[in-house]
């Protein structure tokens, strides 16, 4: 089993103080893309993660969400369902609203995205108020899937998504690395 090295991928993580707005520690993970190293990581991460595990679906979240979860749907040869902020899938839909730190959002997912007893993993980038995962997992209930995990490359454990993810939807949650604070 490869073991990724939290640390060095942390390391990667630029934050931006007071962004978008003040008293943010903005987590940006575009540079974990730019450094060979930490991609191979927390991607091979995900993928040995889930090779044996019976996964029959990775659904990632606008937009971060599908670099991750396509990269490891295509390494474990199974399906990809992105699930894309409200108007931007060309289909028939369901759609789930949740708070954000900042406001409110709606997110969507295609109808027949999802076949009743699917096993799927959602995936992200970050959770923070785990608003927007709920939401996911939601919408992959609705159409029939068994959530077997949510998985993100960075927890902000201070804010309490991941908590508030399980606690809600009793679904188990795995992240790479943790950042304290706001």
């Amino acid at each position: 089993m490869h073991s990724v090295d939290s640390n060095y991928i942390k390391n990667i993580i630029r934050t931006i103080p007071d962004w978008p707005e003040k008293g943010v520690m903005f987590r940006d993970i575009t540079p974990l893309f730019q450094d060979a190293k930490a991609l191979r990581g927390f991607m091979d991460a995900f993928i040995q993660r889930y090779i044996d595990k019976d996964i029959d679906v990775i659904a990632g979240i606008d937009a971060r969400g599908f670099l991750i979860g396509v990269t490891v749907s295509y390494a474990l040869n199974i399906s990809f369902v992105p699930i894309r902020k409200k108007g931007k899938l060309p289909w028939k839909t369901i759609s789930k609203e949740y708070e954000l730190e900042y406001g409110k959002e709606e997110i969507e997912i295609h109808i027949d995205a999802i076949k009743k007893g699917d096993r799927v993993v959602v995936m992200d980038d970050l959770i923070a108020t785990g608003g927007t995962m709920i939401a996911g997992i939601e919408l992959v209930r609705q159409l029939g899937g068994e959530v077997v995990e949510a998985a993100a490359i960075v927890d902000l454990p201070d804010l309490g998504g991941s908590r508030k993810i399980y606690e809600l939807t009793k679904v188990p949650v795995f992240t790479i690395c943790a950042f304290e604070g706001h």
